[in-house]
């Protein structure tokens, strides 16, 4: 089985993304997609696969998405692209694709409902948050009461 994530190791939620699926029993195939970017036709096909708007994948916080004034409409797809590959910590992350489906796993917990295995014991995010149980069950969240 493979899986993979688009990981950035700086980040807090790609982490504990990363340890869910370890957790699941699952050891992904890692690209951190800061090194090692995705071309043009690896991001259009996870943007196809995840369903979402190419808007929907910039990140904002720590970027230059201000600098390059990316809440400007002007801006197409293709040139929304084009900007991801030139400066890929616009990139969103962390990415997950596996045989269940491809999504933008923020927050981290969303890994849960792409991965083919069960969790195999308690699970609590960096911070402490416990998000499975010690039997591998998910734990509502806040998030998940108000969806």
């Amino acid at each position: 089985m493979t899986i993979t994530i688009y990981h950035n190791p700086n980040c807090g939620t790609s982490r504990n993304v990363l340890a869910l699926i370890r957790n699941s029993g699952e050891e992904p195939e890692i690209v951190e997609y800061l090194n090692t970017p995705p071309t043009r036709e690896q991001l259009v096909g996870l943007i196809a696969a995840m369903g979402i708007p190419v808007r929907d994948l910039l990140r904002r916080k720590g970027t230059p998405y201000d600098e390059l004034g990316l809440d400007d409409p002007k801006f197409s797809d293709d040139e929304l692209i084009d900007l991801m590959l030139a400066h890929p910590i616009l990139i969103n992350r962390p990415i997950v694709e596996t045989p269940l489906g491809t999504r933008l796993c923020r927050p981290s917990e969303a890994v849960l409902d792409i991965l083919p295995n069960l969790q195999r014991g308690e699970f609590r995010k960096e911070e402490g948050e416990l998000v499975v149980d010690a039997s591998g069950r998910r734990i509502a969240s806040s998030e998940d009461a108000a969806r």
